[in-house]
């Protein structure tokens, strides 16, 4: 099949899906009101709350839910399950899950006074809910921070080239946000000075690579380097940092990605993968869970709906702002997702390596490195297959680091929420945001996130599902039709129960027992079951208080 073709129809059908599909949905549950003052407004503190421009906000909302998560998805389903039921469902799941779960979830902290879903969860299904939920995300933020804080620094580590514009971005950012924020200086010239900038950075990365070795020595040093960055992203005003950063960091992206559709237009790559098959062991699992776990962030990911309650509801500048700064947001990551798709079925082979061997390929490069062989591949006839990799690493890094600095943001508020009322120390932003980083610290020392990592898709998708749950009684009790909400919920809590099912089966029943993973399995399903039960049991007295209404 013509890799022209698929992608060209991929990106039309998500252009219709925007046009069509998000707008009825906001007219039907959300009815937007530009005359009712956001959060940002009637909240303003200069530090977490503050009005942002669309454009700004929605490069701090794409480059904090993008991450790696729809790169590293994709290059993986595509080398157990082939090309096909990958395409399927990034494009079915993004538009009907993906895109509504993470537009609804802005929308309802919005109309809640920017709470978070766990917060908004104690009002329409029950305290020990809000409870439950939060430790769910407490301690899923945490591996989080500690599996990315070592994702960056490894590929610091293997690419020397990309270390003076993974540091330079940082201060770059900061200079950025205080012209555009503070001294009001036009957003384009700005950008497109940044953007020189940031070109120039990239040049001298290759000019004068920086190679720290590989050992352990270096390793800690950087890991360290990066959580205490990560600290201080989350604890200083949005507006300085961690929004300009994010937003340049897209730009990088929406580069790479334009970079790689004009390589796709050019070159032409034949897709060289089948479009279904099962290319790794046994343990890859059936098609039906595990696609649907491992490929999150391309089609549906509970870590969004975080983001989009954390920091993008108290940045929101009107309500009309929310479809294409969610929404929109959610089918460019699909976007992503798909140009993912191709790198690895056509861009591989294009690499001159076999397509057949990608399983090979993932498990030997990882799979950032399997993604930077198909991305070189694209784009050689544009810039050569060198250049490619490296722009395709680049891609890959600035966006695990804007998932760090988010992600330790996101874990200061709940941290605040869970324990901000026993121990006021805590509701210090610094050192809330110490603690969180400190336990990750714990995880990599131990070992443990490295172990856990496989559970954090079906974790992911389960957050998913439990905040759709929420955003379902939200709409119950405001008399709107729940069935755009429930029906995804229902396949995503049966789907993430049957994947947790499989892998705790798997960890308990091998020659060797895999503790961490059959535990955190079963501490899942667990959790699930009890959320689950509460929240049903809410939206049954929902239905039933609203057939019993008049007028609804």
């Amino acid at each position: 099949m013509s890799s022209v073709a698929l992608l060209l129809g991929a990106l039309l059908w998500l252009a219709l899906a925007y046009r069509v599909w998000g707008r009825h949905v906001a007219k039907r549950l959300v009815e937007p009101d530009d005359g009712r003052a956001p959060p940002s407004e009637t909240q303003a503190d200069g530090v977490d709350f503050y009005p942002s421009a669309p454009p700004l906000l929605f490069g701090h909302h794409f480059s904090s839910i993008a991450g790696a998560g729809p790169i590293i998805g994709p290059v993986i389903a595509v080398a157990v399950f082939g090309w096909g039921g990958t395409l399927a469902w990034i494009l079915l799941g993004v538009v009907f899950i993906g895109a509504v779960h993470d537009y609804l979830s802005l929308m309802l902290s919005v109309r809640n006074g920017a709470r978070s879903t766990a917060d908004v969860a104690a009002d329409v299904v029950g305290r020990r809910a809000r409870t439950l939920f939060l430790v769910f995300v407490w301690l899923t933020l945490v591996l989080i921070i500690a599996v990315f804080a070592d994702a960056v620094t490894k590929t610091v580590l293997s690419e020397p080239q990309i270390v003076i514009p993974t540091l330079g971005l940082i201060p770059l950012a900061m200079v950025f946000g205080v012209l555009v924020n503070k001294l009001r200086w036009p957003l384009v010239p700005a950008t497109l000075g940044a953007a020189a900038l940031g070109a120039l950075l990239f040049w001298a990365g290759f000019q004068w690579p920086l190679d720290f070795g590989g050992g352990d020595a270096a390793r800690w040093t950087w890991i360290a380097l990066f959580l205490v960055y990560a600290v201080l992203a989350a604890s200083i005003p949005v507006w300085i940092l961690l929004q300009p950063r994010d937003y340049l960091s897209s730009w990088i992206l929406f580069g790479g990605m334009g970079l790689g559709i004009l390589g796709v237009l050019v070159g032409r790559p034949e897709l060289d993968v089948p479009a279904f098959q099962t290319a790794y062991s046994e343990g890859s699992g059936p098609i039906w869970p595990m696609l649907f776990i491992l490929v999150a962030c391309g089609a549906v990911s509970g870590f969004h709906t975080l983001v989009a309650s954390g920091t993008t509801a108290r940045q929101l500048r009107r309500e009309s702002d929310a479809l294409p700064v969610a929404f929109g947001s959610m089918l460019a990551e699909a976007a992503l997702a798909v140009l993912v798709l191709v790198c690895m079925a056509a861009g591989v082979s294009a690499a001159g390596l076999d397509g057949g061997a990608l399983a090979g390929l993932v498990q030997q490069k990882g799979p950032i490195g399997a993604f930077g062989v198909g991305y070189g591949g694209v784009t050689a006839p544009l810039v050569g297959a060198g250049v490619g990799k490296v722009v395709g690493v680049v891609m890959v890094n600035a966006f695990v680091l804007t998932t760090l600095d988010t992600s330790v943001r996101l874990a200061r508020f709940a941290t605040v929420e869970l324990f901000g009322k026993r121990v006021p120390l805590l509701r210090n932003r610094w050192l809330a945001s110490a603690l969180v980083v400190g336990l990750a610290a714990g995880l990599l020392v131990s070992g443990s996130s490295t172990a856990i990592w496989p559970v954090f898709g079906a974790a992911n998708q389960l957050m998913a599902a439990l905040a759709l749950i929420v955003i379902t009684a939200w709409l119950l009790s405001r008399g709107k039709p729940a069935l755009y909400t429930l029906l995804p919920c229902a396949f995503m809590l049966v789907t993430t129960v049957a994947a947790l099912g499989w892998q705790a089966w798997n960890a308990f029943g091998g020659a060797q027992i895999n503790w961490p993973i059959g535990v955190s399995c079963v501490v899942l399903l667990g959790l699930a079951l009890f959320l689950a039960a509460d929240s049903f049991g809410a939206l049954r007295a929902l239905r039933r208080s609203r057939a019993a209404s008049p007028g609804t």
